[in-house]
């Protein structure tokens, strides 16, 4: 492509990083995408983004699936062009967004991955041995109780907690939106376990409700990595990361309520149909019984 062509691409990334406020990773896997786009276009022997054709960018995508890229990273991609042309048409250097009607493959949904209710038992009734253990049973205890997100809990102020009421308040969920949250009693008890250890490990100001044994937050990679720890030292395979616990508590509350809207309330949901799949994880279940039990589900064996 020819060198205005180029500049322009790095006047977006500017843009991207001075007046869009956006993540150095993000600006990264923006001039990822945009180059391999680039590439292609110099292959084509396109040397300007106006000469690009719808026809292009679907070529661009459909060679990109043919290497084997997933639905989830065509969508990247094309998110990437769709945005690097928004910006050429704002400055009036194109006419049209040549990316604008093309679609990328979808990719499967896949189902989460949940623990049933004894596996689940089993995991936080395994006991505490030390203070750390203490807490980390707490932290356990809540993603289950309440439906955390990991950056939720890593998120939470004591203060965040009310005692009285069994609740506690999600003052950082996704997209900026609060909600209140009950908080089952087994829960409580954790959290009130692992209060009396905390307060003369903490720092003097600091709010967190989850601290190191330093005295300050644990972050969320610190949280990921006492429950993988967790599970190899209780002899417990499954669970590999915190979401599953959020998973598990969704899966196992909807199959005993059947109530979607309410659970959709509890995990914080914008849109109801994220909390769909799991009506899919109860279907399996029931599938899994109906297999099982009736008399006519199962074919005759030669």
């Amino acid at each position: 492509m020819d060198s205005d062509a180029l500049q322009l691409l790095e006047d977006f990334f500017d843009q991207l990083a001075d007046q869009k406020r956006a993540s150095e990773h993000t600006v990264d896997a923006y001039r990822r995408d945009l180059d391999r786009f680039r590439e292609y276009c110099q292959v084509k022997a396109i040397s300007h983004w106006q000469a690009v054709l719808p026809a292009d960018v679907r070529a661009h995508i459909a060679g990109r699936h043919r290497q084997g890229l997933s639905g989830k990273s065509l969508q990247r991609e094309l998110s990437a062009i769709r945005s690097f042309y928004q910006y050429l048409l704002t400055h009036h250097l194109v006419e049209n967004n040549p990316a604008r009607q093309i679609k990328a493959p979808k990719q499967p949904r896949k189902l989460p991955k949940v623990l049933d209710v004894d596996q689940m038992a089993g995991m936080l009734d395994a006991g505490a041995s030390s203070e750390l253990e203490v807490r980390d049973l707490a932290m356990f205890e809540l993603f289950y109780s309440s439906g955390l997100r990991l950056s939720e809990l890593a998120a939470l102020d004591v203060r965040d907690i009310d005692w009285h009421e069994r609740i506690l308040t999600v003052r950082s969920g996704k997209g900026g939106k609060a909600r209140v949250l009950p908080i089952g009693g087994k829960a409580v008890k954790a959290l009130v376990d692992w209060l009396g250890f905390r307060r003369p490990i903490a720092k003097a100001d600091e709010t967190a409700l989850v601290g190191s044994n330093a005295g300050a937050r644990l972050g969320q990679r610190g949280i990921q990595l006492r429950l993988v720890r967790w599970c190899q030292v209780k002899g417990i395979a499954e669970p590999s990361h915190p979401h599953m616990l959020r998973h598990s508590f969704a899966s196992h509350l909807l199959e005993a309520s059947q109530d979607l809207r309410a659970v959709q309330e509890l995990l914080g949901h914008s849109n109801i149909s994220t909390t769909q799949i799991y009506t899919h994880l109860d279907f399996q279940h029931l599938a899994e019984i109906y297999d099982k039990a009736h008399p006519r589900a199962k074919k005759k064996q030669a």
